[in-house]
């Protein structure tokens, strides 16, 4: 009798759920323990897989890394510009967009993935790109594209939109992030981080009307 699991080809349910489980254990190694500190054997082991798997769906580490830093900027980016009603008022959207972004960028998961990045910068500027691609340049892009659509519409205009759009992430993120990325702050509560977004969105519209 031919064993069945024996004929399962790359992108079948089992090797998926095997990269899957690969890559939640990267994801979760890669943060804790750093990335000079993991090892594909860590990997392996924690994902319940041989070496040989590992290496049969990453060639090596540096790949292996820069796929677990991909999936978890992918998991934790909000659908901040999804379903847009395209008739609402600016300010409504920057306020929606504005909480999201803060509840992102202060989550646990955020910041734990911030601190690695700042620790590997000197070391490998080609996975710091990695980084910079699959998360804060997405989130910037699609800020651009939607200031653009909006330049000149409610007395607002934006000479550059992409710079406005690294401004108004800047003012979002602020001190207090910066405090928590540190270890030297604490998140602030609902009021105040209400108020945080509300303050920067009114000085952001004063500062681009037209």
């Amino acid at each position: 009798m031919t064993d069945s699991t024996s004929n399962t080809g790359p992108g079948r349910p089992k090797d998926l759920a095997k990269r899957q489980a690969i890559l939640d254990a990267a994801k979760t190694l890669f943060v804790r323990n750093g990335y000079a500190s993991t090892s594909m054997d860590a990997v392996a082991t924690e994902a319940g897989v041989s070496k040989l798997t590992v290496y049969s769906h990453f060639n090596d580490k540096e790949t292996l890394f820069s796929a677990a830093v991909v999936a978890r900027c992918e998991e934790q980016l909000p659908e901040l510009f999804v379903d847009m009603p395209p008739n609402a008022p600016v300010e409504k959207v920057l306020l929606g967009i504005a909480r999201g972004f803060q509840t992102l960028i202060n989550s646990p998961e955020s910041l734990e993935l911030h601190r690695l990045m700042i620790a590997l910068g000197t070391q490998d500027s080609k996975l710091s790109e990695v980084f910079f691609e699959a998360g804060p340049q997405r989130i910037l892009h699609e800020m651009e594209r939607f200031l653009t659509r909006v330049n000149d519409t409610e007395g607002l205009h934006f000479d550059s939109p992409m710079s406005a759009a690294g401004h108004f992430l800047s003012l979002i993120k602020g001190v207090c992030n910066f405090r928590l990325l540190i270890g030297n702050g604490e998140l602030p509560n609902e009021q105040a981080a209400e108020q945080h977004v509300q303050e920067v969105v009114a000085l952001f519209l004063k500062a681009y009307k037209a």
